[in-house]
């Protein structure tokens, strides 16, 4: 399993909800490594790039506006297989299929109001990174690393 790099936002309600420790935690003692973070209030037109893979459905107008209402927390993390990972400690898009002890299922109830983005594959998480953090994500190594990892 290889380290890589994935995005992670903590939408609107997270961040008005007062969630955003507790999600950070979650990677954390996962054994995950921040690599990058900003508090941001999005504008639409970025809102709109962001989730241009999305602009045919339906709802994407509704997601716009969501994203748009208020600041969000984006954040890369790194590690071994983090992408995966990741989304299996956020849960189903859908918070009534998330498992309890998932982010999801512990926190949200409406698929409108889940608290949480974050990228569904590597490809993915690279072009969400470069577009949420042009000017690249701090490089070090934590000095729990070797605790953490056997190399």
């Amino acid at each position: 399993m290889a380290t890589e790099l994935t995005f992670i936002m903590i939408k609107p309600d997270g961040v008005q909800r007062g969630l955003i420790g507790d999600i950070i935690s979650r990677f954390e003692k996962k054994g995950f490594f921040l690599k990058a973070m900003k508090l941001i209030q999005v504008e639409r037109s970025f809102a709109e790039k962001h989730y241009s893979d999305l602009s045919t459905k339906p709802f994407f107008g509704a997601l716009v506006e969501y994203i748009i209402s208020g600041p969000v927390v984006a954040m890369v993390w790194q590690g071994k297989g983090v992408v995966a990972t990741g989304r299996k400690i956020i849960g189903a898009t859908n918070p009534a299929q998330s498992e309890p002890g998932t982010i999801r299922g512990d926190f949200c109830i409406e698929v409108s109001r889940n608290v949480i983005h974050g990228s569904d594959a590597v490809e993915s998480a690279q072009k969400e990174i470069a577009l949420w953090f042009p000017d690249g994500v701090t490089e070090w190594r934590s000095s729990v690393h070797p605790w953490i990892y056997e190399n």
